[in-house]
């Protein structure tokens, strides 16, 4: 039953869960709030969902990057370098920038009487990202439900996964990832330096795929 709707970048992540959950996405919506790599990975969200036949709208939210302070709004020279979890990947951090594509989401699911939001947030986000962890995924959940008629609900089945678990799942769902976009530069190929890049190599070594990505070291 198509009952969902799935927040996707055209990452890893997001594109695992929209071939995991295929047969209840119902629509997708990529974000374009003026990160460097907004017009690197839109393009693979939408043609992922033109190859399974899924709804795709890309919402603009220029005003986060005209308001917001984060490196991922300022330029590729601002992205930080090195592995995901230390210290300076907190500069990556797009304020708050979950809970308003959420918002948005929401709205989007109770306007088309769909019953549930998905997003791929998990495991490795928790130490940087705020609104990726569980307490906030819980709180959101019953806030949606709260403030819908049809009381949506918030799923994040991955918000426990490792990436390298979700890259093996891809890897059993056929996913071809060079078909997905991760650096926070937004080159013409993936760094291979950045936080995203390193956590990208990890999971796909971990999960034992071949990767196929071009990298740029």
């Amino acid at each position: 039953m198509k009952d969902s709707i799935l927040i996707l970048s055209g990452g890893v992540d997001s594109t695992t869960m929209l071939y995991d959950y295929k047969d209840r996405i119902a629509m997708a919506i990529s974000f374009d709030y003026g990160s460097n790599h907004n017009a690197r990975e839109i393009p693979f969200a939408r043609m992922h969902c033109e190859r399974l036949g899924i709804r795709h709208i890309t919402i603009p939210l220029q005003f986060m990057a005209t308001y917001f302070r984060s490196s991922l709004l300022s330029g590729d020279d601002a992205i930080p370098e090195g592995h995901y979890a230390d210290e300076n990947m907190k500069s990556t951090v797009v304020p708050f920038r979950n809970g308003i594509m959420l918002s948005i989401a929401v709205g989007m699911a109770e306007s088309n009487n769909l019953q549930y939001v998905m997003m791929a947030n998990h495991g490795g986000d928790h130490t940087i990202y705020p609104d990726c962890r569980p307490e906030f995924v819980d709180a959101f959940d019953a806030t949606a439900q709260a403030g819908t008629y049809n009381g949506v609900r918030l799923l994040s089945p991955y918000t426990n996964l490792t990436k390298a678990q979700i890259a093996a799942r891809g890897k059993e769902l056929g996913i071809d990832y060079s078909e997905t976009w991760s650096c926070y530069r937004g080159g013409e190929h993936h760094c291979g330096r950045c936080g995203t890049c390193v956590e990208r190599r990890e999971a796909f070594e971990q999960a034992g795929i071949d990767d196929r990505t071009v990298y740029e070291d």
